[in-house]
This record gives structure tokens, C-alpha cells and sequence, in this order.
């Protein structure tokens, strides 16, 4: 066997290339662009492929270095950090709540009914968690995340088991999402229920939106003067400066003996800067000012977005396909269980608790869509429900809100406290 050793110049080099080959094929390819495939994840799946080719016909083995990826890694979900705002909980109003209820549950189940799976097959538990809320919910960035933490416990291709399972969560989770939506509405709702309702939009609230779900926005808003790359510097430096100060509070998360990510200390103190910052006063051009105008949220996660497209990137591009071999039957039976379990949650649970009505079941699209996905399958399966019927303003403000802000600092927790079971 041959060892091909890349080093992390080069590693990103090749990250790099795949995404900008993910992002030609993204727009060539109608499938990739209806059930909302990340660039990174098209274009590395085929480098990881070239390897598993190498690997298998001329006894190649290719290796990556990391180093630059967990840098992405951890950049990223400062980010994410830096987009929980606790005050949208009392914006959002009841159905925010709800939803944040349902997220947990739906957690919970995701890693539960695996690891019962894999008691049954008498496989390594960590599979489970693998396959569970780590890729469903979590999709590709929280599989990345946790990652090295499998590895290190004992789950040998921990990588590879969880960007397979996010991408195929990906697919799932669109192709589930509306036509489940469509269902509810045609047996569960009257016709005067789907009639559209008379609702006033919070201007605050309207304002939330993921870039991924608003790509017209954005490009209102480009700019190339001055003002824009003093902008993005500050917001470029308020991350690192999480990045800095969350690896102490990640050393002292370490000291209680609970396992957590390497990006979960930056994440939890880019969300207290958030959401702290604002008592701060601060003067500028002579008036006081709310500290967290300094904050540029719209800086922050565009910046969020390069780092995760780079993680992403070289993430897929060191996909050891291999691996997958011995523990294809157990992964394929716990995936297509979650997918059951999905529509079983969405129809029983969420659909009744939400309140069996139209943006009940416009919102169980988004479920499906974030659940098994990322909030952009959630945006385009809301989307195409609402086409066939008509808008319903709610989900399109709730759904970016648990995408952007909750879902990852929720799960991580969860996650934490099931390896700790194991």
C-alpha cells in the first residue's frame, strides 16, 4: 500500500477546488438544487470517490491534514454562537416555543431509536450516535464537529459514517418534507382552514432570515468601498477573539468530565457575548449607543458561511468511503429508521401539538427539512408547500430562527449527555 500524505496548505487547496466544482455542478444540476445539496458536499464527494478509486485499484492511500479544518470548524460555530439571540423567544411567540419543544423531543428520539437498533444488531453503539442527531439534525457541520470525539471513543471511520448519513438526511428530508405536508393538509384540515389568514408581520421578526434562505438579500446588500471591509474585519476579529477566549472555556467544560465538541466553548461564548453585550454603553461620533451595534450580524454569519463551505469542503475531500463497508447493513437499517420515524413524529406528535392547522402543517414541512437536513431543505420544502396552497408568513419566521440560533447548541448538549451514557 501506498501512503499519499497531503499537508494543510494543500488540503485546503484541494477544499477549495471541490467547492468551487460543487458550486458549477449546483447550478447545472436540477436534482442538487431541489433538495438543497451544500456545494461543498457535491464537489468533495467526488474527490472522495477519485480516493475510494485509488484506494481500490492502485493500492493508494490518500491522507489530509486537519489542522485548517478544525480552525473552519470551530470558526463557524462561533458564528453560530454569535446568532443566538434570546430575545427573538418572546418575539417568536407560542410557536417558537413549541417548535423549541418539539426540537428537543425530536433530539432525543433521533439518538434514542439508534442506539436501541444497535443493541439489537450487536454493533458499537457509537454508530447510533453517529447516525442520530449528529447527522439528522446536526447534518454535515455537526458530523464534522464530533467527528474526532467518536474516533477517539472507539468508532473507527467516524467521519465518513457521518457526512454518508448527513448527506443521505439531506436528500431525505426533502424528498419526505412536502409531499408528508401535503398529506396532513388534504386529510387533517377543512378547506376554510387552508383559506389564507389576515396576519401582521413583526417587522423584528421579518428581519431573521438565514443567508442560505435569502440569496436575493444579500445581493442587495453587496458593497466593495471602504466601510464594507472595515466591517468585515470587525466582524472577522469579534471571532477570534471567541475563538481565543472559548478554548479556556472549553478547557474548564473538559474539567467536569462531560465530553463536549472542540467548538462548543467558542459556540457558548460568542452566544453570552450576544446576548450581554448589549448593556454595555458605548459612544460613538459623541451619543451612547447599545454596545451590540458593534456586533455586525451580517458580517459575522457571511463569514460563518466561507468558514463552513472551507470545513465542509475539506471534511468530504478526506471521506475514507472505505470504511463503510463492514457497517453498511446496520447504518442503511438505522437510517431508513429515522426516516420512519420522522414521518411518525411529524404526524402524530408535532402536526397535533402545533395546533392542527395550516402553518402547523407548513411548519411540519420545515421539521422534516431541518430534522433530517438543514434549515435551506426546510426553507425550499416550506416553499413548495406554499406554492401549491398559498404564503403563510409564521414558518418562514420561525424555521430560520431553530435552523440558525438553537438547533446546534441544543443538540450539542444532547449529544454530550448520551456519550456520556455510553
Amino acid at each position: 500500500m501506498i501512503s499519499l500524505e497531503l499537508d494543510m496548505i494543500q488540503t485546503a487547496g484541494i477544499g477549495a477546488l471541490a467547492l468551487m466544482i460543487g458550486m458549477v455542478l449546483t447550478r447545472k444540476v436540477a436534482f442538487l438544487q431541489k433538495v438543497c445539496v451544500p456545494s461543498p458536499v457535491s464537489g468533495g464527494l467526488i474527490f472522495s470517490l477519485l480516493s475510494l478509486t485509488m484506494y481500490a485499484w492502485f493500492d493508494v492511500e490518500v491522507s489530509f491534514d486537519d489542522t485548517l479544518q478544525k480552525i473552519f470548524m470551530v470558526a463557524f460555530f462561533t458564528c453560530v454562537g454569535f446568532q443566538c439571540d434570546l430575545r427573538v423567544l418572546r418575539q417568536g411567540g407560542k410557536p417558537l416555543v413549541l417548535m423549541l419543544v418539539l426540537l428537543v423531543l425530536l433530539i432525543t428520539l433521533q439518538n434514542l431509536m439508534p442506539m436501541g437498533i444497535t443493541r439489537l444488531m450487536r454493533v458499537d453503539p457509537l454508530l447510533g450516535i453517529a447516525a442520530g442527531s449528529v447527522s439528522m439534525t446536526g447534518g454535515h457541520g455537526t458530523a464534522g464537529g464530533f467527528a474526532a470525539i467518536l474516533e477517539q471513543m472507539g468508532l473507527h471511520g467516524a467521519a465518513t459514517i457521518g457526512m454518508a448519513a448527513a448527506t443521505f438526511g439531506l436528500i431525505a428530508g426533502s424528498m419526505v418534507g412536502g409531499p408528508l405536508a401535503n398529506q396532513i393538509i388534504r386529510t387533517k384540515l377543512t378547506n376554510e382552514q387552508i383559506q389564507p389568514q389576515d396576519v401582521t408581520i413583526d417587522p423584528a421578526m421579518a428581519g431573521i432570515e438565514s443567508d442560505e434562505a435569502s440569496p436575493a438579500g444579500r445581493a442587495e446588500r453587496m458593497s466593495t468601498n471602504e466601510l464594507e471591509f472595515q466591517q468585515y474585519a470587525k466582524a472577522t476579529y469579534w471571532i477570534l477573539m471567541a475563538m481565543g477566549g472559548g478554548t479556556l472555556l472549553s478547557w474548564a467544560l473538559a474539567r467536569t468530565g462531560i465530553t463536549f465538541p472542540a467548538y462548543f466553548g467558542a459556540l457558548i461564548l460568542a452566544a453570552i457575548l450576544r446576548n450581554t453585550i448589549g448593556f454595555v454603553p458605548y459612544k460613538e461620533n459623541g451619543k451612547w449607543i447599545k454596545a451590540d451595534k458593534l456586533l455586525d450580524m451580517e458580517r459575522i454569519t457571511s463569514v460563518g458561511n466561507i468558514c463552513l463551505s472551507m470545513f465542509l469542503g475539506m471534511a468530504m475531500i478526506s471521506l475514507r468511503l472505505w470504511e463503510l463497508q463492514s457497517l453498511a447493513v446496520p447504518l442503511i437499517v438505522i437510517l431508513g429508521a429515522q426516516v420512519v420515524m420522522m414521518v411518525i413524529f411529524v404526524y402524530f406528535i408535532a402536526f397535533p401539538m402545533l395546533g392542527r392547522t395550516y402553518d402547523a402543517a407548513v411548519l411540519c414541512a420545515g421539521l422534516c427539512g431541518f430534522g433530517l437536513g438543514a434549515t435551506p431543505n426546510a426553507m425550499a420544502n416550506m416553499s413548495a408547500v406554499c406554492y401549491k396552497y398559498h404564503y403563510s408568513p409564521t414558518p418562514f419566521l420561525i424555521v430560520p430562527i431553530i435552523g440558525s440560533m438553537f438547533t446546534d447548541i441544543i443538540n450539542t448538549g444532547i449529544i454530550s449527555f448520551f456519550l456520556r451514557l455510553i
